[in-house]
């Protein structure tokens, strides 16, 4: 609603330059008239092209689609056990501030750029979750896509769509195992900034990961490099770290993260060390904004398989090829 008034504001604007520029065709002094009316004309030009923009971010904002599928998951407990340990390493980065799922984090304030509120939702009965069907849950995971189908922008620039179908539906039988908790958090949990909208219809700001419609396996859990990406396909590692995990660079939405490279010369005990103390082995505290404490969750087997992964890559350049490894006890 604010963007909207905002955009009648603008139009509104532009309709008083016009008006001024014809007022100033006619005075009869050259000087003020081709002066006043070079001016209403180049800020209105201005204006309407960021109403213009305007106009085309709030578009945007309502064109993401993406199909409900039908499901009811049961909640066995193995489901249940692997959901818990899904969102103890990575949900939990965003959706537990102050206690398990009850949200409240406004992801918002970690941007460079003020566009806008996005605030992490309570997904445990105390929110909205309880009104929506489990194929609209796993359409909000793996698409960033609401049950009132509305565009869940946060969701849609994370990986979680990566998870497997399976790994979607273990998340779905824990959330769906959990006491109400917490307070209740913003729905729609986006509150885009009119800047956010401009940016938007700019182009300038990305529209989301592409909508995924056909299924997603993993490989078996276990202490190896193909289990170790499939990990970091749906961990956000790559957002601060690059896409080649060659480091963050200037101008990404998230903050800059270091060549992870680095994890080359480090022995297994010190990563896992890393992640659960966020200290390296040099003694350097991890940042606060790397979400180190939920992936220090994750069990040995995990972060064993990431450290197979990172330590096994031949070329940083092409880090998705994946290279067998025989789990060898090289540097442990």
């Amino acid at each position: 609603m604010q963007n909207f008034v905002g955009l009648m504001a603008l139009i509104a604007i532009a309709a008083l330059l016009v008006w001024s520029g014809f007022c100033a065709w006619q005075v009869r002094h050259s000087f003020l008239k081709w002066g006043g009316v070079g001016l209403a004309a180049v800020l209105a030009l201005a204006v309407t092209s960021i109403s213009a923009l305007t106009i085309t971010g709030m578009i945007k904002q309502h064109t993401r689609r993406a199909p409900v599928p039908d499901l009811k998951v049961e909640a066995t407990p193995e489901r249940i056990a692997r959901g818990k340990a899904l969102v103890d390493g990575f949900c939990s980065a965003c959706h537990s501030k102050s206690g398990t799922l009850t949200g409240g984090l406004d992801i918002g304030k970690d941007f460079p750029i003020p566009i806008g509120s996005f605030v992490s939702s309570n997904l445990t009965p105390t929110g909205a979750l309880k009104h929506w069907s489990d194929g609209e849950i796993f359409r909000a995971i793996r698409n960033g896509v609401d049950a009132e189908g509305h565009w869940l922008t946060v969701m849609s620039y994370t990986n979680a769509g990566k998870l497997s179908d399976d790994d979607i539906q273990a998340v779905i039988a824990f959330i769906r195992s959990l006491p109400a908790a917490g307070a209740q958090t913003p729905d729609p949990p986006d509150q885009v900034s009119l800047l956010g909208v401009v940016m938007l219809g700019a182009g300038m700001l990305p529209s989301g990961k592409p909508v995924v419609t056909s299924s997603v396996t993993a490989p078996p859990k276990g202490p190896n490099v193909q289990f170790g990406e499939y990990i970091l396909s749906y961990q956000d590692c790559r957002e601060c770290h690059g896409e080649n995990l060659a480091g963050g660079v200037p101008g990404q939405m998230a903050p800059l993260g270091p060549d992870l490279n680095l994890v080359k010369d480090w022995k297994l005990a010190e990563f896992l060390a890393t992640m659960r103390t966020g200290i390296d082995p040099n003694g350097h505290e991890l940042s606060e904004k790397m979400p180190w404490r939920p992936i220090g969750r994750m069990d040995d087997d995990e972060l064993d398989a990431v450290y197979e992964y990172l330590t096994h890559r031949p070329d940083p350049d092409a880090p998705n090829v994946t290279n067998t490894s025989n789990h060898d006890d090289r540097n442990r």
